[in-house]
Protein backbone atom coordinates (compact mmCIF):
# COMPACT_ATOMS: atom_id res chain seq x y z
CA UNK A 1 0.00 0.00 0.00
CA UNK A 2 2.63 2.21 0.66
CA UNK A 3 3.48 2.24 -2.74
CA UNK A 4 0.03 3.09 -3.70
CA UNK A 5 0.08 5.97 -1.88
CA UNK A 6 3.83 7.42 -2.18
CA UNK A 7 2.87 10.13 -3.90
CA UNK A 8 1.86 13.37 -1.68
CA UNK A 9 -1.73 14.05 -1.94
CA UNK A 10 -2.88 11.14 -3.48
CA UNK A 11 -4.74 9.98 -0.74
CA UNK A 12 -7.27 12.73 -2.12
CA UNK A 13 -8.83 10.23 -4.40
CA UNK A 14 -9.37 7.84 -2.01
CA UNK A 15 -13.22 6.52 -1.34
CA UNK A 16 -12.81 7.54 3.16
CA UNK A 17 -15.77 6.01 3.79
CA UNK A 18 -14.31 2.79 3.00
CA UNK A 19 -11.25 3.26 4.48
CA UNK A 20 -12.67 4.44 7.81
CA UNK A 21 -15.23 1.43 7.91
CA UNK A 22 -12.17 -1.21 7.92
CA UNK A 23 -10.00 0.97 10.44
CA UNK A 24 -9.85 0.13 14.15
CA UNK A 25 -6.81 2.81 15.00
CA UNK A 26 -5.62 6.42 13.50
CA UNK A 27 -1.89 6.61 14.02
CA UNK A 28 0.22 9.54 13.44
CA UNK A 29 3.77 10.62 13.13
CA UNK A 30 4.41 13.98 15.30
CA UNK A 31 6.71 16.66 13.42
CA UNK A 32 5.80 18.05 10.48
CA UNK A 33 2.29 15.31 10.70
CA UNK A 34 0.31 17.09 13.28
CA UNK A 35 2.97 20.17 14.40
CA UNK A 36 5.65 21.66 13.32
CA UNK A 37 8.69 20.52 14.64
CA UNK A 38 8.90 21.33 18.32
CA UNK A 39 5.99 23.91 18.07
CA UNK A 40 2.60 22.97 19.89
CA UNK A 41 -0.15 22.06 17.61
CA UNK A 42 -2.90 24.50 16.19
CA UNK A 43 -6.24 24.94 17.68
CA UNK A 44 -8.10 23.75 14.77
CA UNK A 45 -5.48 20.46 14.70
CA UNK A 46 -6.21 19.85 18.51
CA UNK A 47 -10.39 20.11 17.92
CA UNK A 48 -9.70 17.64 14.92
CA UNK A 49 -7.90 15.49 16.70
CA UNK A 50 -10.16 15.82 19.64
CA UNK A 51 -12.80 14.94 17.39
CA UNK A 52 -10.96 11.63 15.77
CA UNK A 53 -10.95 10.31 19.31
CA UNK A 54 -14.76 10.18 20.26
CA UNK A 55 -15.03 7.96 17.08
CA UNK A 56 -12.13 5.93 17.00
CA UNK A 57 -8.88 5.19 18.54
CA UNK A 58 -5.96 7.55 18.17
CA UNK A 59 -2.12 7.26 17.84
CA UNK A 60 0.48 9.36 18.50
CA UNK A 61 4.00 7.60 17.12
CA UNK A 62 7.15 9.33 17.13
CA UNK A 63 10.75 9.59 17.70
CA UNK A 64 11.19 11.91 20.18
CA UNK A 65 10.68 12.06 24.07
CA UNK A 66 7.11 11.80 25.85
CA UNK A 67 8.13 15.52 27.43
CA UNK A 68 8.09 17.14 23.61
CA UNK A 69 4.61 15.05 23.23
CA UNK A 70 3.08 16.79 25.89
CA UNK A 71 3.74 20.36 25.11
CA UNK A 72 3.00 19.54 21.48
CA UNK A 73 -0.44 17.85 21.60
CA UNK A 74 -1.33 16.32 24.82
CA UNK A 75 -1.48 19.96 26.76
CA UNK A 76 -3.42 21.57 24.22
CA UNK A 77 -6.28 18.89 23.44
CA UNK A 78 -9.63 20.40 24.05
CA UNK A 79 -11.67 18.92 27.24
CA UNK A 80 -13.67 17.20 24.86
CA UNK A 81 -10.75 14.69 23.72
CA UNK A 82 -11.67 11.09 24.60
CA UNK A 83 -8.03 10.82 26.41
CA UNK A 84 -8.52 7.17 27.55
CA UNK A 85 -8.80 5.76 23.39
CA UNK A 86 -5.19 8.07 22.97
CA UNK A 87 -1.84 6.43 22.83
CA UNK A 88 1.32 7.67 23.02
CA UNK A 89 4.37 6.43 22.11
CA UNK A 90 7.08 8.36 21.92
CA UNK A 91 10.90 7.54 21.10
CA UNK A 92 9.98 4.69 18.44
CA UNK A 93 7.96 2.75 20.72
CA UNK A 94 10.36 1.89 23.08
CA UNK A 95 7.77 3.72 26.01
CA UNK A 96 4.10 3.41 26.09
CA UNK A 97 1.70 5.79 27.77
CA UNK A 98 -1.69 5.55 28.35
CA UNK A 99 -4.43 7.84 30.37
CA UNK A 100 -4.89 6.69 33.83
CA UNK A 101 -7.03 8.17 36.68
CA UNK A 102 -3.65 10.34 37.98
CA UNK A 103 -2.73 11.29 34.07
CA UNK A 104 -0.79 9.72 31.77
CA UNK A 105 0.73 6.52 32.69
CA UNK A 106 4.00 4.75 31.21
CA UNK A 107 3.25 0.96 30.62
CA UNK A 108 6.33 -0.03 29.60
CA UNK A 109 9.50 1.33 28.70
CA UNK A 110 12.85 -0.26 26.85
CA UNK A 111 15.69 1.36 27.94
CA UNK A 112 19.36 0.88 25.63
CA UNK A 113 22.50 -0.30 28.22
CA UNK A 114 24.30 2.79 28.67
CA UNK A 115 27.55 1.38 27.18
CA UNK A 116 25.65 1.27 23.66
CA UNK A 117 24.31 4.74 24.62
CA UNK A 118 28.02 5.43 25.04
CA UNK A 119 28.84 4.55 22.20
CA UNK A 120 26.49 6.33 19.88
CA UNK A 121 26.93 9.27 21.48
CA UNK A 122 30.90 9.22 21.08
CA UNK A 123 30.14 8.34 17.43
CA UNK A 124 28.23 10.70 16.74
CA UNK A 125 29.89 13.68 17.33
CA UNK A 126 33.08 12.63 16.08
CA UNK A 127 31.67 12.16 12.92
CA UNK A 128 29.36 15.06 12.76
CA UNK A 129 32.73 16.73 13.66
CA UNK A 130 34.56 15.17 10.67
CA UNK A 131 31.50 15.94 8.47
CA UNK A 132 31.32 19.76 9.41
CA UNK A 133 28.26 19.29 10.87
CA UNK A 134 28.90 20.49 14.31
CA UNK A 135 29.67 24.01 13.72
CA UNK A 136 27.53 27.24 13.22
CA UNK A 137 25.08 28.47 16.28
CA UNK A 138 22.55 25.64 18.11
CA UNK A 139 19.94 26.12 19.74
CA UNK A 140 20.53 23.88 22.85
CA UNK A 141 22.11 20.64 23.03
CA UNK A 142 23.16 18.63 19.27
CA UNK A 143 22.93 15.27 21.11
CA UNK A 144 20.11 13.82 23.83
CA UNK A 145 20.27 10.61 25.71
CA UNK A 146 16.72 9.60 25.55
CA UNK A 147 16.95 6.64 27.18
CA UNK A 148 15.91 3.99 24.79
CA UNK A 149 17.06 6.68 21.60
CA UNK A 150 20.27 8.66 21.45
CA UNK A 151 19.13 11.61 18.88
CA UNK A 152 21.52 13.88 17.00
CA UNK A 153 20.30 17.31 16.34
CA UNK A 154 22.17 19.44 13.98
CA UNK A 155 20.79 22.75 14.99
CA UNK A 156 19.76 21.38 19.01
CA UNK A 157 16.42 20.08 19.75
CA UNK A 158 15.11 24.19 19.95
CA UNK A 159 16.33 25.71 16.62
CA UNK A 160 13.44 27.91 14.90
CA UNK A 161 11.17 25.57 12.46
CA UNK A 162 12.16 27.60 9.50
CA UNK A 163 16.03 27.34 9.80
CA UNK A 164 15.41 23.20 10.62
CA UNK A 165 13.83 22.69 7.39
CA UNK A 166 16.67 24.99 5.37
CA UNK A 167 19.07 22.84 6.20
CA UNK A 168 18.72 19.57 5.17
CA UNK A 169 16.05 19.46 2.25
CA UNK A 170 17.64 16.33 -0.05
CA UNK A 171 18.44 14.33 3.53
CA UNK A 172 21.74 14.11 1.74
CA UNK A 173 23.73 15.62 4.79
CA UNK A 174 21.51 13.37 7.49
CA UNK A 175 21.87 10.13 5.45
CA UNK A 176 25.79 10.55 5.39
CA UNK A 177 26.13 10.45 8.87
CA UNK A 178 24.01 7.82 9.55
CA UNK A 179 26.14 5.62 7.01
CA UNK A 180 29.08 6.75 9.10
CA UNK A 181 27.49 5.83 12.37
CA UNK A 182 26.01 2.70 11.66
CA UNK A 183 29.96 1.72 10.79
CA UNK A 184 30.77 1.96 14.42
CA UNK A 185 27.37 0.54 15.51
CA UNK A 186 26.57 -2.54 14.15
CA UNK A 187 24.98 -3.96 16.66
CA UNK A 188 22.50 -0.86 16.66
CA UNK A 189 19.81 0.38 14.03
CA UNK A 190 21.00 4.13 12.58
CA UNK A 191 18.57 6.38 10.93
CA UNK A 192 17.47 9.06 9.75
CA UNK A 193 14.99 10.98 11.50
CA UNK A 194 13.66 14.32 12.01
CA UNK A 195 14.23 16.94 9.47
CA UNK A 196 17.85 17.58 11.17
CA UNK A 197 18.45 14.68 13.12
CA UNK A 198 19.91 11.06 13.19
CA UNK A 199 18.26 8.35 15.48
CA UNK A 200 20.53 5.29 17.32
CA UNK A 201 18.25 2.64 18.61
CA UNK A 202 18.25 -0.77 19.44
CA UNK A 203 17.70 -3.48 16.61
CA UNK A 204 14.35 -3.70 15.66
CA UNK A 205 13.08 -1.10 17.15
CA UNK A 206 11.14 1.67 14.56
CA UNK A 207 7.93 2.79 13.88
CA UNK A 208 6.84 -0.50 12.80
CA UNK A 209 7.66 -2.30 16.01
CA UNK A 210 5.41 0.48 17.96
CA UNK A 211 2.64 -0.48 15.73
CA UNK A 212 3.16 -3.96 16.15
CA UNK A 213 3.38 -3.92 19.94
CA UNK A 214 0.33 -1.66 20.03
CA UNK A 215 -1.84 -3.83 17.64
CA UNK A 216 -0.92 -6.61 20.36
CA UNK A 217 -2.04 -4.86 23.03
CA UNK A 218 -5.39 -3.99 21.48
CA UNK A 219 -6.26 -6.66 19.95
CA UNK A 220 -6.46 -5.78 16.60
CA UNK A 221 -4.80 -6.70 13.02
CA UNK A 222 -2.20 -3.90 11.59
CA UNK A 223 -4.12 -4.11 8.58
CA UNK A 224 -6.63 -1.98 10.49
CA UNK A 225 -4.16 0.79 11.49
CA UNK A 226 -4.08 3.80 9.23
CA UNK A 227 -0.56 5.73 9.45
CA UNK A 228 -0.27 9.04 8.61
CA UNK A 229 3.30 10.83 8.13
CA UNK A 230 5.35 12.91 6.03
CA UNK A 231 8.45 10.73 5.87
CA UNK A 232 7.46 7.88 4.25
CA UNK A 233 10.37 8.14 1.58
CA UNK A 234 12.91 4.73 2.01
CA UNK A 235 15.02 6.36 4.17
CA UNK A 236 12.18 8.24 6.78
CA UNK A 237 11.25 6.95 9.63
CA UNK A 238 7.89 6.57 8.90
CA UNK A 239 8.76 4.47 6.00
CA UNK A 240 8.66 0.94 8.16
CA UNK A 241 5.17 1.64 9.75
CA UNK A 242 3.90 2.25 5.85
CA UNK A 243 5.41 -0.56 4.24
CA UNK A 244 4.25 -3.39 7.40
CA UNK A 245 0.57 -3.44 6.21
CA UNK A 246 -0.80 -0.56 7.45
CA UNK A 247 -2.77 1.77 5.50
CA UNK A 248 -0.44 4.98 4.86
CA UNK A 249 -1.51 8.07 4.16
CA UNK A 250 1.72 10.63 3.29
CA UNK A 251 1.12 13.99 3.90
CA UNK A 252 3.37 17.03 3.28
CA UNK A 253 2.41 18.99 6.61
CA UNK A 254 0.32 19.98 9.14
CA UNK A 255 -2.08 21.63 6.21
CA UNK A 256 -2.62 18.23 4.33
CA UNK A 257 -2.94 16.41 7.78
CA UNK A 258 -6.05 18.34 9.06
CA UNK A 259 -7.82 17.79 4.91
CA UNK A 260 -6.81 14.04 6.26
CA UNK A 261 -8.42 14.41 9.44
CA UNK A 262 -11.82 16.03 8.28
CA UNK A 263 -12.21 13.19 5.09
CA UNK A 264 -11.63 10.35 8.37
CA UNK A 265 -14.34 12.19 10.66
CA UNK A 266 -16.45 12.39 7.70
CA UNK A 267 -16.07 8.81 6.81
CA UNK A 268 -16.49 7.49 10.37
CA UNK A 269 -19.62 9.89 11.88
Amino acid sequence: MAEDQGVLGAWRGLDFADVARKARLVAFDLDNTLARSKKPMHADMAARLARLSQLIDVAIITGGRFSLVRTQVLDVLPDDARRAGIHVMPTSGTRYYRWGHDGWDCIYTMDLPADDRDRAMASLERHARLQGLWTGRAWGPRIEDRGSQVTFSALGQQAPVEAKEAWDPTNEKKNRLADAVAADLPSLVVRSGGATSVDVSARGIDKAYAVRRLCEALDIEVGQVIFVGDRMDSDGNDYPAAVMGTFPIRVSGPDETLEVCDRLIEGLA
